[in-house]
């Protein structure tokens, strides 16, 4: 008998030290007070844009403009449709809310030799699976800016960061 009670708690403890741990809920994010206003900044023209990535967070979707030195400023604001610098023709994003980001730094040098080359104009960046974001798009680089089209979900706050060699602009999952 004290063998029979031996293996069924040998069995129950087993069966509890082999089932998964139920994971943690992830912390919820805080409010943001970042708003979807413009946003802008010029402080200088910049040297030039080398290039662009992406990152997911827990709380929001990051793209990063990797400059070669300080970034000069931006502009970012959301529009009705993303246009293409300098024609002005309409360039289609997935998503529900187009945020258009200009950066006071061209993909070109002073001889016109490319800093930043991309494949596809269209999808700059993947961003499949991302929470917020749905394309990245080129729209241009033109007099010294240039100019990338985001493709979001939806009209969500975002903030603008400038550090010493990179433009960074994040877009919050909610409200």
């Amino acid at each position: 008998m004290m063998r029979k009670i031996a293996l069924l708690v040998s069995a129950v403890l087993g069966l509890a030290l082999a089932a998964p741990a139920a994971s943690a809920a992830p912390a919820a994010c805080a409010p943001v007070d970042w708003g979807s206003g413009d946003k802008q900044l010029f402080e200088s023209q910049a040297p030039h844009m080398t290039d662009l990535r992406a990152g997911r967070h827990e709380c929001y979707d990051r793209l990063v403009f990797d400059i070669s030195g300080a970034p000069g400023g931006y502009a970012a604001r959301y529009v009705p449709e993303i246009v293409q610098d300098p024609s002005g023709n309409p360039i289609p994003v997935r998503g529900g809310a187009g945020l258009q980001v200009t950066t006071y730094s061209a993909t070109y040098d002073e001889n016109f030799d490319p800093t930043y080359e991309y494949d596809d104009p269209m999808e700059l960046v993947d961003v499949t699976g991302y929470a917020t974001f749905r394309q990245v798009v080129m729209a241009g680089s033109w007099e010294g800016t240039t100019t990338i089209g985001l493709g979001v979900r939806a009209r969500l706050p975002f903030r603008v960061l400038m550090l010493p060699d990179r433009l960074v602009v994040d877009v919050a999952h909610t409200w």
